[in-house]
């Protein structure tokens, strides 16, 4: 009984060792093969530990060297920005960096290069300026800062030719206009007028402008003045200049700065100084680059005259008027636009009126009696007249008229026309007067003369001063009627 348990135990036992075997063997290669993995992990993580980064520096494609980091490329960049900007500081400066790039790469026992990198590329960073290209018409005149300065600019221009108080501080921006002066109201009565109102309508450039954004010299970018020059100056050109009144070879000389010889080269149709009104010439003048156009509208306050209303009167002789009812001035607004280019009107156009006061019209009286004539009638030519000498024999010759004194001043004794104001032989200074119905009287020995040949004269009126010219013993008048040439006596006519 028991050799069969040992051979059963021996058997068990046989079997355990052959099935323990295989399993011992699969986990040692297991952990031949964990073993493995791990050395080799371990080798490649010693490895990348090892390794170190940095950075090539290549300038259109051709290495140039080596940096360890990216800060110390960009540290050189704020450095030479910081440097163009203390050379330039009116303008904004940009590094000219596009052709640089970089390239990571790692190696065990790198060669970095850095300053010398460094040192070569400071050398070769350059730099621009940003600027706006003003273009006018299509032809560049300059460049300017930027956009905001090329507008400022251009609206500087602007201003040059805008009259009004107030302007606006960009080119698109909504003018803000001020009335120059308020006008009265119509119930005022004022004869001084007042200021215009102008208003401007709008602002303009006739030509066309181009602002563009380019890359430039920094020593090509004008500053704001010599932009404002080369818009506003322009350059010296040949004009047509058609002769206004007024005008003289010496005044156009002044105004254009040319020479009276210039302008006789280049006109040598000149033959004189002399200039007609019409006539073309050919002168020299700046052209501006650039032309402001500006509208303006006015409102002007004007004093109107009064209507004169003539009417006739027979109670009047011809040629004399009276004023019966004397005229009054009026008010009114009177409204026009007007164009300008650079200043200079080229356009005024009429837009209406208001009347804001009426004026009153004067009335006169104009005289259609035929004058000249006299009336038959004599009056004394001398107040308070004494005869001194009576007409007739007198010293055994003919006295053709009478002599008075009185009162000096001398009367027209009828009315008439003076046909001689002067001195005649013996009479010394005399007045004669045809009163054109036959009659004539002469006035003789006169001091002074107030009337004048073909002087019109009335009844009464005062002719001149009683003297004692020519063949006279004394102040006195030579007074004569005469009727056909012939003389009578004064006495039979005197009142």
């Amino acid at each position: 009984m028991s050799s069969s348990k040992d051979s059963t135990n021996t058997t068990d036992s046989a079997s355990k060792k052959l099935f323990t075997k295989p399993r011992k063997w699969l986990l040692l290669t297991a952990a031949g093969l964990f073993m493995a993995v791990s050395v080799g992990f371990a080798s490649q993580q010693f490895l990348n530990a090892s390794a170190t980064s940095y950075y090539n520096v290549y300038v259109k494609d051709e290495l140039i060297g080596s940096i360890s980091s990216q800060e110390e490329l960009f540290n050189l960049y704020d450095r030479k920005k910081d440097e163009y900007a203390e050379k330039y500081p009116e303008v904004n400066m940009q590094l000219n960096t596009e052709a640089i790039s970089l390239e990571k790469v790692r190696g065990d026992e790198p060669t970095i290069t850095t300053e010398a990198t460094l040192d070569k590329l400071d050398g070769m960073i350059t730099a621009f300026a940003e600027g706006a290209e003003l273009k006018v018409g299509g032809k560049v005149i300059g460049i300017v800062k930027d956009q905001k300065t090329a507008d400022q600019i251009l609206q500087r221009v602007k201003n040059n030719y805008i009259t009004t108080d107030e302007k606006a501080e960009t080119p698109n921006a909504p003018l803000k206009l001020k009335t120059v002066a308020a006008f009265a109201s119509s119930d005022e009565k004022s004869a001084e007028p007042k200021e215009e109102q102008v208003t401007l309508a709008s602002v303009s450039l006739k030509e066309e402008v181009a602002i563009e954004e380019v890359k430039a010299d920094p020593n090509k970018i004008l500053t704001d003045e010599e932009a404002i020059q080369l818009l506003t100056e322009g350059k010296e050109e040949k004009i047509s200049y058609q002769v206004k009144e007024g005008d003289t070879l010496s005044s156009l000389s002044e105004t254009y700065e040319m020479t009276l010889a210039e302008i006789r080269s280049l006109n040598p149709g000149l033959e004189d100084d002399n200039i007609q009104v019409g006539q073309k010439l050919i002168l020299f003048a700046l052209k501006p680059a650039l032309t402001v156009t500006t509208v303006e509208n006015v409102v002007e306050e004007v004093i109107t005259e009064p209507q004169v209303e003539i009417r006739k009167s027979d109670e009047l002789k011809s040629g004399v008027t009276k004023v019966v009812r004397p005229g009054q001035t009026g008010r009114k607004q009177v409204s026009y636009r007007i164009t300008k280019e650079n200043g200079d009107v080229v356009k005024e156009e009429w837009l209406g009126q208001e009347v804001l006061e009426a004026s009153v019209t004067e009335v006169v009286l104009q005289g259609t009696k035929v004058t000249g004539e006299g009336s038959g009638v004599f009056s004394w030519p001398v107040t308070d007249a004494i005869m001194s000498s009576s007409f007739g024999q007198r010293w055994g010759r003919q006295h053709k008229g009478i002599d008075l004194v009185g009162e000096r001043a001398i009367k027209a004794s009828d009315e008439g026309v003076v046909t001689f104001a002067g001195q005649q032989s013996g009479y010394g200074n005399v007045i004669i007067i045809n009163h054109g119905n036959g009659y004539e009287t002469l006035y003789g020995h006169l001091n002074s003369i107030n009337v004048k040949e073909g002087q019109i004269v009335e009844k009464g009126e005062s002719i001149g001063v009683m003297g004692n010219t020519g063949r006279s013993t004394g102040t006195h008048l030579h007074f004569e009627i005469k009727k056909d040439s012939v003389a009578l006596n004064p006495m039979k006519y005197l009142p």
